[in-house]
C-alpha cells in the first residue's frame, strides 16, 4: 500500500518526466506540455490494486481533476507532505468553468467516490495543483464549522477586490479578515435580517430600475412590441440599482465608475508590470469618486449607515467596503436572468410567484419578504451557484480520516458537485423552489448558495432580497412568454447555463 508521501513523490518525478520531455519531445515519445493529446494515447485505468509508479492515475481524461493520492486506508497518523501550491491561477476555470467541465467534473467525483468511498481525496488538477476534496457530508459540517483561524478562505476572481494584490469579501468571506470587521460589516448589511432595514429606499430604487428590464423593444403601429430581456440590459437596470442602494442616488447615472470597477476585475486577474500601475491608478480614482459620494450619502445608504456606524477598533474602511459590495451586486445579473429563465420554463410556479408578486405591491409592512420569490432564487442558486467550488487553505497542520495534511493544504468542497447529487438530493437536477420552505433547508449542509458557518456570505439576505425584488417587478406586470434557451420543464436541466445565451421574451400580462 503506498503512502500518501509516496503518491507525492510519485507526482514529482512524474513533474520531472514531463518537464524532461517539454525539452526533449522527440526523444520523450509523450506530448509535449500545452499540447492537445495525440490520438490512440489515452492513458488507461488501471485495475483494482494495480499501481502505475511515477504517473498520476486520471479519473477521466476530460475532467478537471486527477486523481493523485492512494484510497483512504492510509495508516492512523501519516503525514502528508505534498508541495502544495497558491490557488489563485486555478481558481479563474473553477469558478468559470467552460461548458460541459461542470458535468464532466460530477461525473469524475462520482467515480472517484465510488471507487474510493466517502473520504477525502488529494488531487491534482490538470494545471498541476494539488486540494485535498471533501466528498462526504460529514466533513462538509467540519469544513464550515471550522473557524477561519484554522481555515482561511480563498476568495476566487468572481469575488476578486479592486485592488489588483489584495483580494475582496465581496460576499465570498477572506479569512484574515478581522472577525471586528466581519461584524460591523454583518450589521450594515443586517444579515441576521430578511428585510433590511433600510428596505423602502431600495425597494423604491429597485421598482425605478426594473423599468429597464421591462422597457419595450420598439412599437409597430398601435401595438407594442413585446419586451426583449438579455444580460446586457440586466447588467444596466441592476448595476443602476445597485450604485442607488449602496452609494445614494446621486450615483445612479454614473456608469464611469461601474466602467472602472469592471476593469479593475479584468486586471486583477493576472496583473503584471504596467498593468499594475493602470489598476493602481483606476483603483485610485474609483476611490475617489466613491469618497465624494460617501461624504453626503444619507443613512439609507449602505454606504452612509456604515460611515456612521460604531467602529471600537477604527479598522473598518467604509469607502473600501462600498467597492466590494458593488462587485458582490454584480452577480445579481446572472442569477436574475437564470430564475426567471427557470420560471419561463414552469409556466404553474411562473404564475404563483406572480400571484405574490401582485399581493406584495399592497402589503404595506411586509413589503421586501417574498418568501415564494426568494425560494425560487436559492433553488437557482442551488442549481447554478455563483461558485461552484469552496477553497480554504488550513493555517496549521490537520487530520483528516487518519491522515494528517501539513499546514498551507487546500481543502476544496465542490458545491456544485454537492447540490446536485442525485444520491443524496432528491431531484437534484430539477428546479423544485418548494424544497426550500421545509423547515431547516437553510441549513442543510448539503446546500451552500451562500456557504456556512464563519465563511457564510454577510450579505445573503440583502441579494436574496434585492433579486426577489427585481423578478417580482417583472412578473407584476409581464409574463416571461417565451425563452432561449429552451428548457425541459421535467427532465434533468443542462448542467451549465452562460447567461450570455440567455433571450426572454416578455409580454404584458
Amino acid at each position: 500500500m503506498r503512502t500518501v508521501q509516496g503518491a507525492a513523490l510519485d507526482g514529482l518525478r512524474a513533474r520531472v518526466r514531463a518537464l524532461a520531455a517539454r525539452r526533449r519531445p522527440e526523444h520523450a515519445g509523450r506530448t509535449p506540455r500545452g499540447e492537445a493529446p495525440r490520438a490512440g494515447r489515452r492513458p488507461t485505468m488501471p485495475g483494482p490494486g494495480t499501481e502505475t509508479p511515477g504517473r498520476r492515475t486520471p479519473v477521466n481524461e476530460s475532467s478537471r481533476y486527477a486523481v493523485l493520492a492512494p484510497p483512504p486506508t492510509a495508516v492512523r497518523g501519516t503525514t502528508a507532505r505534498a508541495a502544495l501550491t497558491g490557488v489563485g491561477g486555478l481558481l479563474r476555470g473553477l469558478a468559470r468553468p467552460r461548458p460541459g467541465d461542470v458535468r464532466t467534473s460530477a461525473a469524475a467525483l462520482r467515480a472517484l467516490r465510488a471507487r474510493r468511498g466517502d473520504a477525502p481525496a488529494l488531487i491534482r488538477t490538470r494545471s498541476g495543483q494539488t486540494f485535498l476534496v471533501l466528498l462526504d457530508p460529514q466533513d462538509l459540517r467540519r469544513f464550515y464549522a471550522e473557524p477561519v483561524s484554522l481555515l482561511a478562505a480563498a476568495a476566487p476572481d468572481k469575488c476578486r477586490g479592486l485592488a489588483p494584490e489584495e483580494p475582496a469579501d465581496s460576499g465570498c468571506s477572506r479569512g484574515d479578515l478581522r472577525a471586528e470587521q466581519r461584524q460591523v460589516g454583518a450589521e450594515v448589511l443586517a444579515s441576521d435580517r430578511p428585510v433590511h432595514p433600510s428596505c423602502g429606499p431600495f425597494l423604491t430604487a429597485l421598482a425605478d430600475e426594473a423599468r429597464h428590464l421591462t422597457a419595450p423593444a420598439g412599437a409597430t403601429g398601435a401595438r407594442t412590441a413585446p419586451a426583449s430581456l438579455d444580460l446586457a440590459r440586466a447588467r444596466y437596470a441592476v448595476q443602476r440599482a445597485a450604485r442607488r442602494i449602496v452609494l445614494g442616488d446621486a450615483a445612479a447615472a454614473d456608469e464611469e465608475l461601474s466602467g472602472w470597477l469592471t476593469q479593475l476585475r479584468a486586471e486583477g486577474r493576472s496583473p503584471r508590470g504596467g498593468r499594475v500601475r493602470a489598476a493602481r491608478s483606476v483603483h485610485d480614482k474609483a476611490r475617489a469618486r466613491i469618497e465624494e459620494y460617501a461624504d453626503r450619502a444619507t443613512d439609507d445608504t449602505l454606504v452612509g449607515r456604515a460611515a456612521r456606524h460604531a467602529d471600537p477598533t477604527g479598522t473598518f474602511d467604509p469607502v473600501g467596503q462600498a467597492q466590494h459590495w458593488l462587485q458582490a451586486l454584480d452577480a445579481v445579473p446572472d442569477t436574475l436572468l437564470r430564475t426567471l429563465l427557470l420560471l419561463g420554463a414552469h409556466p404553474a410556479e411562473q404564475d404563483l410567484a406572480a400571484a405574490e408578486a401582485a399581493a406584495e405591491a399592497v402589503a404595506g409592512a411586509d413589503r421586501g419578504e417574498l418568501p415564494r420569490l426568494r425560494a425560487c432564487v436559492r433553488e437557482s442558486l442551488r442549481l447554478y451557484p455563483v461558485v461552484p467550488d469552496l477553497i480554504r487553505v488550513t493555517r496549521a497542520e490537520t487530520e483528516w480520516r487518519g491522515v494528517r495534511y501539513p499546514a498551507g493544504t487546500s481543502l476544496l468542497v465542490p458545491a456544485a458537485f454537492h447540490q446536485r447529487d442525485p444520491e443524496r438530493v432528491p431531484a437534484a437536477h430539477v428546479f423544485v423552489p418548494g424544497r426550500w420552505k421545509n423547515p431547516g433547508a437553510d441549513q442543510d449542509i448539503r446546500m451552500a448558495p451562500f456557504s456556512h458557518g464563519g465563511g457564510r456570505c454577510p450579505g445573503d439576505q440583502l441579494g436574496l432580497m434585492v433579486t426577489a425584488a427585481l423578478c417580482a417587478e417583472v412578473l407584476r406586470g409581464h409574463r416571461v412568454a417565451s425563452t432561449r434557451p429552451v428548457l425541459d420543464p421535467v427532465g434533468p436541466l443542462p448542467a451549465t447555463l452562460d447567461p450570455q445565451g440567455i433571450r426572454l421574451t416578455l409580454t404584458r400580462r
